[in-house]
């Protein structure tokens, strides 16, 4: 699992150099600007929402004694859960509506690393690209905020709320990393195959997602470098998985 989390985040490195040399850039303007679109979105309603959490939570407490400390640890909790819950939908947001642009990006990127301009792949439409994105990712969403919402309960016990939180960035982690390796599979495999596909790599989904989560750390810069890099790096994995499996094969004869 380790080994296959570090293969994850080392695909980064070589993901820059590899947009330019395939000059890939031009098939990011979309993408880029529904995640700067999404981001401020998103950015301005957790902003609001914070302080309506902090004081939803502080009516749990009946006494008077503590009241302003419960009412300061509870706006930080509310603005915790906003950010925690925004990420998540920001992140299922644009890897849906960018999925029909990313999959030619994948493709090309399959045919460099494995020298097969054409190969034999299931042949989806714009259309169907952007259901399958909107499905894969409506149901990851249900699932990671099933397994969230408990995880932010964990916040209320002292030296818990630590591990919890490590715990929530892994989740989150992986369901940007499940998102980013279906631009790939969506070409080879069905819906469901996917998944099982992706469960059986889960560590690659995570090492993948770490720096996916890690990029929106960064003001600005991370949200419009956030799609770019992820989904070449996932791409660059998950194709070398397909050929470890004999999925797809190399041939360094274009043809």
């Amino acid at each position: 699992m380790i080994n296959n989390v570090l293969k994850g985040i080392k695909a980064y490195t070589g993901a820059f150099a590899l947009i330019s040399k395939l000059k890939l850039w031009k098939y990011f303007a979309i993408p880029i600007l529904i995640s700067i679109v999404t981001a401020v979105i998103i950015g301005l309603s957790a902003y609001g929402l914070s302080d309506n959490i902090g004081r939803f939570i502080t009516n749990i407490w009946p006494w008077d004694f503590g009241k302003d400390t419960f009412t300061s640890i509870s706006t930080f909790i509310g603005g915790i859960v906003v950010i925690a819950i925004g990420l998540i939908l920001y992140k299922h947001i644009i890897m849906a509506l960018s999925a029909p642009f990313m999959s030619p990006v994948s493709e090309k990127i399959e045919a460099h690393l494995t020298g097969v301009e054409r190969h034999n792949h299931r042949n989806t439409s714009f259309k169907e690209q952007l259901w399958r994105g909107i499905r894969i990712n409506t149901r990851n969403l249900g699932k990671e905020l099933l397994i969230t919402l408990p995880i932010l309960l964990l916040k209320f016990i002292p030296v818990v709320n630590i591990f919890s939180t490590v715990l929530l960035f892994l989740v989150q982690a992986y369901y940007a990393g499940f998102g980013n390796m279906d631009y790939t599979l969506e070409r080879h495999f069905k819906y469901r195959e996917s998944i099982h596909f992706v469960r059986k790599h889960k560590g690659i989904a995570i090492g993948n997602g770490v720096v996916f989560m890690l990029f929106l750390l960064i003001p600005v810069v991370g949200v419009i470098l956030v799609l770019p890099m992820s989904v070449t790096a996932s791409s660059i994995n998950t194709i070398n998985l397909l050929k470890e499996d004999n999925l797809i094969h190399n041939n360094k004869t274009l043809v």
